[in-house]
């Protein structure tokens, strides 16, 4: 049996400060909850076991908090002149395939990966790239996860490396940050003093029919290569993303 190594961060509730459209919340119901519910169904606390009644939870969880798989509509709605996919249209083999990951530990806030940086890494993780590999790039920014300013940390990868993954057969790129461009107030930053389209979000709007997988977890626990990577993410119909248990079995 494979080793299998869990890359999805936990879903709890956002600590104090986070942003409204980045929060998440989970509200929590207690087995005395669950007993008052099921009086309503004419049935008594003694007629249960120890008085107790379901638990259950509500979860106030955007498509693209937690760790998640971005669709093509996210970007834009219209990708090489057709009309982007969402996350219920893409398909399921894309999300079960061969992974390497890349290691870039070490780099600034705001570092770009460029793509010639990629095929070294690559051969420093002793693996040969094939048409549908997913490519994880580790940066150890999963360690600032909880804090209010997780989406300022991490380097980001650009718009040609980008091209260059999927160039090559890889439609499925993950990142252990906040997300897979530059930190977005240094696009922002960028795009305002240049005063250019392309700076602000270019990894995104690369113009490409291809996913990422953001705020993965835990690849410091995977060796470079030979691991498969399962990242289905639900099927939330004309979703620009849906959350996912990303895992990786380790040969």
């Amino acid at each position: 049996m494979p080793r299998i190594v869990d890359l999805s961060a936990p879903i709890a509730p956002s600590p104090e400060g986070t942003p409204d459209f980045l929060a998440t919340g989970v509200e929590y119901f207690s087995h005395a909850d669950g007993a008052a519910e099921i009086e309503g169904f004419g049935v008594p606390a003694r007629l249960l076991r120890d008085g107790e009644g379901w638990t259950r939870e509500t979860i106030t969880l955007g498509t693209h908090s937690s760790t998640h798989v971005d669709a093509p509509w996210h970007y834009n709605s219209t990708i090489r002149g057709e009309r982007a996919q969402t996350i219920d249209e893409l398909p399921l083999d894309w999300f079960f395939a061969p992974g390497v990951v890349l290691d870039v530990t070490g780099r600034d806030d705001g570092d770009a990966i460029r793509a010639d940086e990629l095929e070294p890494a690559l051969a420093a993780a002793g693996h040969e790239l094939r048409e549908r590999d997913i490519v994880l790039v580790r940066t150890d920014c999963d360690r600032f996860y909880a804090e209010p300013d997780y989406m300022f940390h991490g380097p980001g990868v650009t718009a040609e490396a980008t091209h260059w993954l999927y160039d090559r057969g890889v439609r499925v790129m993950g990142i252990d940050a906040w997300g897979w461009d530059r930190p977005l107030n240094m696009e922002a930053a960028e795009a305002l003093e240049r005063d250019e389209p392309g700076i602000f979000w270019a990894a995104h709007q690369a113009d490409l029919p291809y996913s990422q997988i953001e705020r993965l977890f835990n690849l410091a626990a995977l060796p470079p290569t030979g691991f498969t990577v399962a990242c289905f993410p639900l099927k939330i119909v004309g979703a620009s993303a849906a959350p996912a248990r990303v895992v990786a079995m380790v040969d």
